[in-house]
């Protein structure tokens, strides 16, 4: 093991590109023109979820206040509909099969993957000093989520990991949807349970049930596995909110379409807001199957993180949204 990036911030629930310390640019431009939009096929049966208003982030002191989660504002949203799942392996691999696309992690030549998914023997990797466990694995790709001695055998269901933002968008541009605006992800995340801290209530583990696919046990050394998984569960996994919907917290962070602010909430309109205009890094939502209360307790509805648009991991996936996302009043737009 080769620990990299000494000193440096970083997110440790999915890294960036920019985390590691080492060099990261791409050996090919990322010019390709996104495959025309809605040639791809229908979205199939999508969750249609009634507009209304509600009050976005997390009330009291929190783990990450850097996030910028606490500031609780009321927010009204319009209707829109939310894919049941997270977009799986076997759809984006049709995605794949009709346009070419080569996914960001496929020309960077690596991708960041659990070093407890890696063999004993694989070869000698380098990681991040801030989060050894996060290897840089060349080879690894959303074909090859553990590595190129990994294939999708039996993950066809899995949720599609190792895509980047860009990637996500132009899975949606080909599909005809969109990414959900992180304000839309959230009110749908909550499935009609006013400030709860889960989908499903404020209890981790309801009736001691596991009710989402985290990490069980003592990070980074030991997962019992008690939920089912010790890897990304399949994306109908575990019971439904309220609207339907499947693990919006836990198994595989998702993409949103807003770029990220930590400041964003003291100042964000209460009518769609759609993010800043401009920024560094995009918003992700909902926590993975590597979350853990000692280290990352951002697998709540209310959490929120980023990571930069060509980065990708393990652990990180996404949804696709329908529906007109019109800023507001005051609304900065989603750039």
């Amino acid at each position: 093991m080769i620990a990299a990036g000494e000193g440096e911030t970083m997110n440790c629930c999915s890294p960036g590109r920019d985390d590691t310390g080492f060099e990261t640019k791409s050996p090919h431009p990322l010019t390709d023109p996104a495959p025309a939009r809605g040639t791809g096929p229908s979205a199939g049966t999508m969750v249609a979820i009634e507009g209304g208003t509600y009050l976005m982030g997390t009330a009291g002191p929190v783990a990450y206040p850097e996030d910028g989660e606490t500031t609780v504002h009321e927010v009204t949203v319009n209707d829109f509909s939310l894919a049941p799942h997270a977009v799986s392996n076997a759809e984006f691999a049709a995605f794949v099969k009709a346009t070419g696309h080569e996914t960001d992690a496929e020309r960077y030549g690596w991708s960041f993957v659990f070093g407890g998914h890696l063999p004993d023997d694989f070869e000698q990797t380098r990681g991040v000093a801030a989060a050894p466990w996060w290897r840089q694995v060349f080879g690894a790709s959303w074909r090859h989520p553990d590595g190129p001695q990994s294939d999708l055998t039996d993950r066809l269901d899995h949720p599609v990991v190792h895509v980047s933002h860009h990637d996500a968008m132009a899975y949606c541009a080909w599909h005809g949807s969109r990414l959900p605006t992180e304000a839309e992800w959230e009110y749908a995340a909550r499935g009609r349970l006013e400030s709860a801290t889960f989908p499903w209530g404020d209890e981790l583990e309801p009736a001691g049930r596991h009710a989402m696919n985290v990490w069980q046990g003592s990070f980074p050394d030991a997962n019992s596995s008690a939920d089912g998984f010790y890897g990304p569960a399949p994306v109908g996994s575990f019971e439904p909110n309220d609207y339907g919907l499947y693990n919006m917290c836990g198994n595989a962070w998702e993409w949103c379409s807003d770029w990220f602010d930590a400041e964003y909430y003291q100042h964000s309109p209460g009518l769609n807001p759609t993010g800043p205009t401009e920024g560094e890094a995009r918003v992700m939502r909902g926590g993975s199957y590597l979350c853990h209360e000692s280290y990352c307790h951002r697998y709540r509805v209310g959490a929120r993180t980023s990571n930069a648009p060509d980065s990708s991991s393990g652990n990180l996936g996404f949804r696709v949204a329908r529906g007109v996302a019109t800023p507001g009043p005051g609304a900065e737009g989603s750039g």
